[in-house]
C-alpha cells in the first residue's frame, strides 16, 4: 500500500476529512519503525497494514485532543468530579490520604470533595469521613499534593470542594493555609455575585474553593434549606452542601424547599445547589422541566446516598439528561456505573470538562425544555460491526481463563440513553480460540445520540461457574469516529490493557 493508497482508505472510508499527506507520512514512519525498525521502506504490506489498523493511538475510536468549545460559560459543561476524594476504600473504616487525590487528578478528574474535621487536640485541621472509624490525614499535605497533581493531565480549572465542620479560629487557619499553597493560582471572583460563570478556557490553571460556613453558624440566615440532602443555597458564587449524608431523610418539595430552590434560582446566575442521588430521583420525576431550567443557568451537584458504605456507585444518566455538571463519585468504587463514568470522560481529550449538548441548554419558543421521557422520532441510527479482537494471549496466563483449553469469548455491545434508545446485543461465542473472529452487525436507532453511551464487555463462557471478565469500555455516541477502528479494553478497575484490543467499525445513517 503506498502513502497515497493509505490517504485514499482514510479519507474515504475511515471519514478522516481533515487527513493529509504529512499524516500518512507520519503513520508510515512510525508503523516501519515498529514492525521493521526502518523508516525508509515505501509503502505498507498487509501485515503492516493491520497492524496499523490495531494501533489505537492512531485508529482509536475517538479524537483524543480538546475538540470542544472551551469558552461558554461554566455551568454549560459536565466536570468529572469525586465523592470523598480522600477515602482508599469504604465510608466507614478505610484509611484517608492523599494518594487516591493523586490518583483522580492523574487520570483527569476536576472536582476533589475533602471534609475537614478539627484534629484531637483542637488545633488543626484533619481531612477525614466524620463520624466514621475512618483514619485522618493531614489537610496541609492533602493541598500540597492537590497543588503539585492538578494540572498533570488537564490545564483546566479544579474544584476543591470543602465540607466544613470547623471552628471560626480554624476556618480562619484554612483559609491562610491555602492563600499560603496555592497564590495566584487560586481563583477570586472580582464581586460577591457573578453575573456569569467563567469558561473553563478563563480558568485555566486555576483553583476553584467552592465551601460556606457548617450548619450550625447558617441557623437564622437568609437560606433555603434542604434537608434530604443537608444543602443549604443562597446566593455566593459557587456552593457546598454542608453534610451530605449526616440528615434524616424528609419530603424536600414544599415551599421551603427543593422546587423552591429550583424555582427561585431557574433564572439567576452563580448559584449552586447539592441533591442526594435519591433527591435527583425525585425532582427528575415530579419537577423534571424545573431542574433542566436550573442547570441552564446554575451548577447541580449530585453526590451518592450515605447507604453506599461500600463506596458503590449509582447510575449518572439520569443527572447528565438533566443537566447536572457535577455528578460526584466514589472513584475507588469500581463497577458499571464507574465505567460509564470513565467512558464520559474520555471524551475531550480525557480533560475534565465536556461540552453539554445544545438541546440541553436551550428552551423552544414556549419556554419549553428537553423532556428525557417524551417520546421521539429516531434521529440516527448506529451501526456496531464487531469484527475480532486479540491481545489476551499476552496480558493474561494461558491458565487465566480455561487450565486446558484457549477461552471461548463472546462481546456484549450497549447502548445507554434515553430510555428508549437502551438496548443490548451480544455475539455468538467463539470456541476455544485465543483470538476470536466474530464478524457481527448490530443496528441501533437512536432518538437522542447526543446523551447516548456505547458500552462494549467481553465475556469468557463458563459452563460451570459465572463467565468470567475479559475486559470493558465505554465512550459517547456523539464522539466515535467512523469507520474501521481498534478499541482498547480496560480492566474492572479502569486501568487500560496493554495488548487486549477489539477491532470494530462504526457507521451512522
Amino acid at each position: 500500500m503506498t502513502a497515497d493508497q493509505l490517504l485514499k482508505f482514510l479519507v474515504e472510508y475511515q471519514r478522516e476529512e481533515g487527513c493529509t499527506a504529512a499524516d500518512v507520512a507520519t503513520i508510515m514512519q512510525q508503523v516501519c519503525r515498529n514492525r521493521h525498525h526502518s523508516s525508509t521502506r515505501r509503502g505498507l504490506t498487509l501485515e503492516d497494514f493491520f497492524y496499523f489498523l490495531f494501533q489505537d493511538d492512531f485508529n482509536g475510536p475517538i479524537n483524543l485532543q480538546v475538540h470542544h468549545d472551551m469558552s461558554a460559560p461554566l455551568q454549560h459543561y459536565y466536570i468529572y468530579t469525586g465523592h470523598n476524594s480522600y477515602l482508599t476504600g469504604n465510608q466507614l473504616n478505610s484509611d484517608c490520604s492523599d494518594l487516591p487525590i493523586i490518583k483522580s487528578l492523574e487520570n483527569g478528574v476536576r472536582g476533589i470533595e475533602l471534609d475537614l474535621w478539627p484534629n484531637s487536640a483542637k488545633d488543626n485541621v484533619n481531612v477525614l469521613h466524620g463520624r466514621t472509624l475512618t483514619t485522618p490525614v493531614p489537610l496541609l499535605k492533602c493541598l500540597k499534593s492537590i497543588k503539585q497533581h492538578a494540572f498533570v493531565k488537564s490545564p483546566y480549572p479544579v474544584i476543591i470542594t470543602l465540607e466544613d465542620h470547623l471552628t471560626p479560629d480554624l476556618q480562619a487557619k484554612v483559609a491562610e493555609m491555602v492563600t499560603q499553597i496555592f497564590g495566584e493560582m487560586l481563583y477570586c471572583p472580582e464581586s460577591e455575585y457573578l453575573e456569569e460563570f467563567p469558561s473553563p478556557e478563563a480558568l485555566k490553571h486555576r483553583i476553584i474553593l467552592s465551601t460556606k460556613p457548617p450548619k450550625e453558624y447558617l441557623i437564622g440566615s437568609n437560606c433555603i434549606n434542604n434537608k434530604d440532602n443537608g444543602e443549604t443555597t443562597s446566593t455566593s458564587p459557587i456552593e457546598k452542601d454542608s453534610s451530605d449524608e449526616e440528615q434524616s431523610l424528609r419530603e424536600p418539595f414544599d415551599k421551603k424547599g427543593l422546587r423552591h430552590a429550583l424555582r427561585t434560582n431557574i433564572d439567576h446566575k452563580a448559584n449552586r445547589l447539592s441533591l442526594s442521588e435519591q433527591g435527583l430521583e425525585k425532582a427528575a420525576s415530579l419537577y423534571s422541566a424545573d431542574v433542566l431550567k436550573f442547570t441552564q443557568r446554575n451548577i447541580l451537584r449530585i453526590f451518592p446516598k450515605g447507604t453506599r458504605v461500600t463506596s458503590s456507585n449509582y447510575n449518572p444518566q439520569t443527572g447528565w439528561m438533566h443537566g447536572a455538571q457535577m455528578v460526584a463519585f466514589n472513584m475507588q468504587g469500581y463497577g458499571k456505573c464507574l465505567w460509564m463514568m470513565h467512558g464520559m470522560y474520555r471524551s475531550n481529550g480525557g480533560c475534565g470538562y465536556v461540552k453539554k449538548p445544545d438541546l440541553l441548554m436551550t428552551r423552544s419558543p414556549n419556554n419549553e425544555v428537553f423532556d428525557p421521557k417524551s417520546p421521539k422520532p429516531i434521529k440516527k441510527t448506529l451501526k456496531v460491526t464487531v469484527y475480532m479482537g486479540d491481545g489476551w494471549r499476552l496480558d493474561f496466563s494461558h491458565t487465566h481463563f480455561d487450565a486446558y483449553s484457549p477461552p471461548d469469548f463472546y462481546t456484549k455491545v450497549y447502548i445507554i440513553g434515553v430510555p428508549e434508545d437502551e438496548a443490548k446485543k451480544r455475539t455468538r461465542i467463539i470456541e476455544d480460540d485465543w483470538a476470536p473472529y466474530w464478524d457481527e452487525e448490530f443496528t441501533f436507532p437512536l432518538r437522542v445520540p447526543e446523551l447516548a453511551l456505547l458500552r462494549i464487555e467481553v465475556r469468557e463462557h463458563d459452563l460451570s461457574e459465572k463467565d468470567d471478565f475479559g475486559g470493558q469500555t465505554c465512550f459517547p455516541v456523539s464522539e466515535l469516529r467512523t469507520g474501521i477502528r481498534s478499541v482498547p479494553l480496560y480492566d474492572k478497575k479502569g486501568q487500560k490493557y496493554k495488548s487486549v484490543r477489539l477491532l470494530i467499525k462504526f457507521h451512522f445513517e
